[in-house]
Order: C-alpha cells, then sequence, then structure tokens
C-alpha cells in the first residue's frame, strides 16, 4: 500500500496549489484521498481510547477535520505543508475534573503501543492548561505518529493523529467561542473581528477557571471584582450571554448509530445523519460536501446521540452550560453567590 495520494511531495504540492487558487480537480479528489485516508487512523485510536475509559465518567469522540477546515488552514498558516498538518484525525476526551485528565494522560504516555509522540522531547510543548492561549483556550494536545505491521496497511505509517483532553469547564468554554464564530461577524478563537469579543470570551475563560477549577487562564494578574466587573461591562456592550441563551436548539433522534454527520447551513440550521456503518457514512459525507459546498459539514463518531451532544455542542448551537458556568462563576469571584 502506498502512502495516500502517492507521495508526502505530491500531497503537499496539491495544498500548495490549493493556498494559490490553482489547485486541479485533480489536487481536489487527491487531497480528499490523503483525508480519507485518516478514517482507520482514527478508528484505531478511537478503539483504544474508548477501551481505556471504560471504567470512568470520561467521554470519548472522534472527528476527521472537514475540507473547509483544512483548506481554511492552508490560507490561515501560510508556511502550512499539507503533509504536516496534524489534526485531521482528531480524538478528544472529556473529563470531569484536571486530576482525572492528568492522570488518564499520564496512562496514555505510559502505554506500550507502537505509535510515537511526536513531540515526545516535549511532552508538555501543547499543555494549553499550565499555559492557557491568549484567547482563553485551556485544554492539552498530544499528536502521535501512526504505526502499523501490516501490509496492508503500510502506507498509513506515519500520518497523525491528535488527541485532545479537556475537562467539561473547559470544554463548555471551547464549544461557545466556536459557537460566537457563528452567530457574529468575529472569530475569537483566532483573535479575529472584534476585539471586544475576543476580549469577552478571553476573560469568560479566566472566570471559569478561578470559580470552577481554582486556576488561571489568560487573565492570571486581574483581582476578581475587576475581572468579574470588566466581563460584565464588555457583555453589556455586546449581548453575548443574552444571545447565546436564546439560541435554537436542534434535537438529535437517538439512535443505535455511532457514526453521524453533523450538516450546519449558514442560516444556523442543522441536520443530522446516522449511520451504523463508517463506509456508508463516509461516502454520504463525500456526497455531502460536493453537493452543499458553503455547509459546515463533519463526520464524527462517538457512543450515543448525547456523547455526539456533549463533544459537539457548537453544532447543536448549545451553549446553556456555558451561560450557567459564567453566572454563577461572576457571583462566586464578586462575593454575591448565595449560600
Amino acid at each position: 500500500m502506498t502512502y495516500p495520494g502517492g507521495s508526502k511531495g505530491r500531497v503537499n504540492r496539491a495544498g500548495a496549489n490549493v493556498r494559490a487558487g490553482i489547485a486541479s480537480e485533480e489536487d481536489h479528489s487527491l487531497i480528499q484521498v490523503w483525508r480519507a485516508a485518516h478514517r482507520p487512523v482514527l478508528n484505531t485510536f478511537q478503539s483504544l481510547l474508548r477501551m481505556r475509559t471504560r471504567e470512568t465518567t470520561a467521554k470519548v469522540a472522534q472527528r476527521l477535520k472537514r475540507k473547509s477546515t483544512i483548506y481554511d488552514k492552508l490560507q490561515r498558516e501560510r508556511d502550512m505543508q499539507l503533509a504536516r498538518m496534524d489534526d485531521i484525525a482528531g480524538c478528544r476526551i472529556i473529563f470531569r475534573s484536571i486530576k482525572q485528565l492528568r492522570q488518564f494522560r499520564k496512562s496514555i504516555h505510559e502505554a506500550r503501543f507502537n505509535h510515537q509522540l511526536r513531540h515526545a522531547e516535549n511532552p508538555d510543548k501543547y499543555d494549553y492548561i499550565a499555559r492557557p492561549k491568549p484567547t482563553g483556550y485551556r485544554g492539552i494536545h498530544d499528536i502521535y505518529v501512526y504505526d502499523v505491521n501490516s501490509e496492508s496497511g503500510a502506507g498509513l505509517k506515519g500520518l497523525y493523529v491528535e488527541i485532545q483532553y479537556r475537562t467539561l469547564i473547559q470544554h463548555a468554554w471551547a464549544t461557545a467561542v466556536e459557537i460566537v464564530g457563528v452567530i457574529t461577524d468575529s472569530q475569537p478563537k483566532f483573535q479575529k473581528g472584534d476585539p471586544r469579543i475576543t476580549d469577552a470570551m478571553s476573560y469568560a475563560s479566566e472566570i471559569l477557571a478561578r470559580a470552577h477549577e481554582s486556576m488561571t487562564s489568560a487573565h492570571p494578574e486581574m483581582p476578581d471584582e475587576e475581572l468579574v466587573r470588566t466581563f460584565l461591562a464588555l457583555d453589556g456592550e455586546l449581548g453575548l450571554l443574552e444571545s447565546l441563551r436564546r439560541l435554537n436548539k436542534a434535537k438529535a433522534e437517538n439512535s443505535e448509530s455511532k457514526n453521524f454527520i453533523l450538516d450546519s447551513a449558514p442560516d444556523g440550521s442543522l441536520e443530522v445523519h446516522s449511520f451504523r456503518d463508517a463506509t456508508e457514512a463516509l461516502r454520504k459525507l463525500f456526497q455531502l460536501e460536493q453537493e452543499k459546498p458553503g455547509n459546515d459539514i463533519v463526520l464524527v463518531r462517538a457512543d450515543s446521540t448525547d456523547d455526539v451532544r456533549l463533544a459537539f455542542r457548537n453544532y447543536f448551537q448549545d451553549a446553556r452550560e456555558f451561560v450557567r458556568l459564567v453566572e454563577t462563576g461572576c457571583a462566586r469571584l464578586s462575593g454575591r453567590e448565595r449560600e
């Protein structure tokens, strides 16, 4: 089995052509082949993680990076070589506490398997809990290099998979940032658009970290009351919390299926397609992406519909938990929480 797309050099040229706006149909098709090849890598890791979280309260979900998001990242990161993009295949694990998160991650680092941690020389390179991003993002990422002994899978050797570790608190914030990016003209995740929105979300992260996890985030130097006053003043101008409260919540029917396509239209409406068979789901994904180029479409896998809603709340425009956590956090830090 050869490297999907022919070679790393050919995949990189296709990515460069997309960035330059001169991609051919062959380039687009090649990228689809390369992207789809990450699916078995993703399945291997999600099975490993589900097995290890079976006796815990942690939730595992997986997603194959959307074609539109791949193209956006190529435009945003001008030096990015497509074959080195390390988050095409992604697994997310959501924990109840920092302690549980760190204990589990330590066990994964000590596990005996052939997949190599890409940043083994600096295991905490992507520890955004110890070193939060200026945007307020907190979580930990690990990048693994896929290894396989079978001849049939030899071409997949060396592909990357990203594991994201978050607590429920951190996940509530990250979900809200994604939703804010949909309902406003700003992208606080990338510090683009109205700087007040980016600031408000970074202050919200600080509130959640202090009030609910006894930690700090992007503004560790601010006194509690000043932090709350500053956030509330910005929210008074922007109406973010009220906007998030009013969002309609799309509903997904319970299903025995474990493969889901979340199809979000520009108007915010959501269609959820469920599949028992992963191959059928991937085939449908490519069809929908071709038919609806303006939609935000992602293929995910989880044990249940409830787990999909938890791990991918941004697609359901569900920020209720974030709003609740911010409100109780403000009350707690301002000393006005009811006993």
